[in-house]
């Protein structure tokens, strides 16, 4: 938790300067913007209780005015809630562009038709990290709710009987992670005694479990919270794909957590890509080749590395076997007997947790080009800098968060590198499958 101190300071807001109430607590780990509901603005006293709450945890506040005066003087701005969203973006975009911030992950907190434009802003922007909802008309977000990419918490009163079934409806459009909280007795306002401190404490936890501060390594790269982390750090530059009718696909074990955040975020089917490296004799790690499964099993060899170390046919064999058994015993487990996603023609977006060498990536792009995949993107939060040029030629795009210089490990840019299970890969393809994503 951060210090007492903390710096508030009135400021303008964008290119129209909106007015803002900006506030730091010492070592702010992340900003939260608050998007108020209609007739409401930065001093709009329950939402500075709030704020008040969330420094108090360790997170930076703005709370501004949407809209100026001459424009709240029009009412349908106020209700105009493309307008809105598009304000929110600003701010973010201020946010960002100011140095002391510039690292820091922004939330946004939106009430009542500010709920809307906060969902609306990060379905169209990508770049928020959270956001929270109190009381809020999430519905009038419309066809935006099923691009929403952050976790979203939906927190409404129990007594606010007509807002409740219409933050029901809107949870189930959701597709990103999310929740959905009800506050017994407490009304639109949350006036009753005790009522706002719950919604504090439910803020407070949820921005800290999705607002983690990118932390730097050894040589100053980012480094993420976990793998899911990544993936929903990865959206943003995937989300043009949105509409190409993608597939995504992942390499497991490690791939898949990033891969669903992906898939979840573009409405894509999720599936494995099945394949297992060739290790060298001795020294499993180095690629002689590597197997990939299909409706025929391809096997992709690195000709340079094979000339080199000359490994006996029999040992080929040996372990060409080995992998395909493990091939088929992860393609009964994950799939249980149902086909592969088809590829043919559609966009592949295939996904890992990073990339060291390449030689499985460079293996499976092989497999999916002869395949018949239409477009071919790769997608990994890391990856040395050779290591993407070397690939670039072979894909249509790669896109790769950070390429440090020196490269040593995948894991060393993540505080969360357990290994990931058997059982969390089929559970996350179970939900990815239940959220229907499009066949």
């Amino acid at each position: 938790m951060t210090g007492v101190r903390e710096q508030i300071s009135d400021v303008g807001i964008g290119p129209r300067h909106l007015a803002g109430i900006l506030g730091v607590p010492e070592d702010a780990t992340a900003i939260v913007v608050f998007a108020h509901g209609s007739g409401s603005g930065r001093n709009s006293p329950r939402n500075n209780q709030v704020a008040a709450g969330l420094r108090k945890a360790g997170f930076a506040t703005l709370l501004l005015d949407l809209l100026s005066e001459q424009e709240e003087r029009d009412r349908g701005n106020v209700f105009d809630i493309g307008l809105l969203a598009s304000r929110l973006a600003e701010a973010a975009d201020w946010v960002h562009a100011r140095r002391e911030f510039a690292m820091l992950p922004v939330g946004y907190f939106g009430a009542s038709t500010g709920a809307a434009a906060a969902l609306v802003a990060a379905a169209e922007r990508q770049n928020v990290g959270a956001v929270v909802s109190r009381g809020g008309r999430p519905d009038l977000a419309g066809a935006a709710l099923r691009v929403v990419a952050a976790p979203t918490l939906l927190i409404v009163g129990g007594a606010d009987l007509p807002v409740v079934p219409l933050n029901r409806a809107a949870f189930a459009e959701l597709r990103c992670e999310k929740d959905f909280v009800i506050v017994p007795r407490a009304t639109h306002l949350f006036e009753e005694p005790g009522a706002l401190e719950e919604v504090i404490e439910h803020a407070k936890g949820w921005f800290r479990r999705f607002l983690s501060s990118p932390l730097t390594g050894s040589f100053g790269e980012l480094v993420f919270a976990d793998r899911r982390e990544a993936g929903r750090r990865l959206v943003p530059a995937l989300m043009k794909f949105g509409n190409d009718d993608p597939v995504v696909l992942a390499l497991p074990r490690g791939g898949v957590p990033v891969a669903f955040e992906v898939a979840q975020a573009l409405n894509a089917p999720l599936d494995v890509v099945l394949v297992r490296k060739i290790g060298a004799p001795g020294h499993e790690e180095l690629g002689l080749g590597a197997v990939v499964d299909g409706a025929k099993a391809q096997v992709v060899m690195n000709d340079e590395i094979v000339r080199a170390i000359e490994p006996s046919a029999d040992y080929l064999e040996a372990e060409t076997s080995r992998q395909l058994a493990e091939i088929e015993r992860r393609r009964q487990l994950y799939r249980d007997s149902e086909a592969p996603v088809d590829i043919a023609g559609r966009t592949v977006i295939v996904i890992d947790d990073g990339i060291a060498t390449g030689g499985t990536m460079r293996a499976v792009v092989k497999a999916l080009s002869r395949a018949g995949a239409r477009r071919i993107v790769v997608a990994v939060p890391v990856a040395p800098h050779d290591t993407i040029e070397s690939l670039t030629a072979e894909v249509d795009e790669i896109i790769c968060l950070i390429e440090p210089e020196p490269f040593f490990a995948v894991g060393m840019h993540y505080r969360d590198f357990n290994q990931t299970s058997d059982r969390e890969v089929v559970e996350l393809l179970r939900r990815a499958k239940g959220n229907g994503g499009r066949p």
